[in-house]
């Protein structure tokens, strides 16, 4: 009986020849394990909190690189933004006084400054050395490119006398009056807006002449960017 014996080249041949499966499944496996991360991570973007869905878009950017995607720009981008921030939040949340309250959420940082520190009764020129409070906001703010909505609110006792018609006025004046402040300090023009929301937008009910005062204020909200 003949007994046919290949030679190496024959045989290294052959069997590379019978491993092209092997290259096809490892493939079609990789295909389908990119095809259930894609899956796992739009179900846990969906069901993860809030305050941890950063901290989940991390981890899956990144496992999507490994698997030789690129980094997304855009991603890159908004991560930049929301690190600068979460800085200035916490800037502004040690600036909290007596004459300053802060808000801080995951939309937006909330400044609250009283009439009595900023303005004389019924008047929206800002008092002698008022500018004064608003030097560190302007400086913490100038860095991040967030929007900038300042708020005017009064509290429901008509005005009898002086310029303004209405509390709904003399808010916005108010309002109007901060966002000069800001913008002389450097703050971009195009980054500022205003209103007014007179006596609509109360904090405390206007039953005493304590909480009239808490209505009497101002608002410095810094706009998380979408």
């Amino acid at each position: 009986m003949a007994v046919y014996r290949f030679r190496k080249e024959e045989l290294e041949a052959h069997l590379n020849r019978n491993a092209l499966w092997g290259i096809v499944y490892g493939d079609m496996m990789s295909y389908l394990m990119i095809l259930f991360l894609i899956m796992l991570s739009a179900a846990l973007t969906k069901e993860v909190k809030k305050e941890e869905r950063p901290m989940v878009e991390e981890s899956l950017m990144q496992i999507q690189q490994i698997f030789g995607a690129k980094p997304d720009k855009a991603y890159e981008a908004k991560k930049s933004r929301d690190a600068e921030f979460i800085k200035t939040s916490k800037a502004l949340q040690g600036m909290q006084s007596k004459d300053m309250n802060v808000i801080a959420t995951e939309k937006f940082v909330q400044l609250q400054l009283g009439e009595g520190v900023l303005f004389d009764s019924g008047r929206a020129e800002l008092k002698e050395g008022a500018e004064a409070l608003f030097e560190p906001i302007a400086k913490e703010m100038l860095n991040p490119d967030n929007q900038i909505r300042v708020e005017g609110h009064t509290d429901n006792v008509p005005i009898r006398r002086g310029p303004f018609k209405s509390n709904w006025e003399l808010s916005m004046a108010r309002a109007y009056a901060v966002i000069r402040v800001l913008e002389s300090l450097g703050v971009k023009p195009e980054r500022l807006s205003g209103i007014g929301y007179g006596e609509y937008r109360p904090v405390a009910p206007n039953d005493s002449p304590e909480n009239r005062a808490k209505n009497r204020r101002i608002e410095i909200n810094l706009l998380r960017s979408e």
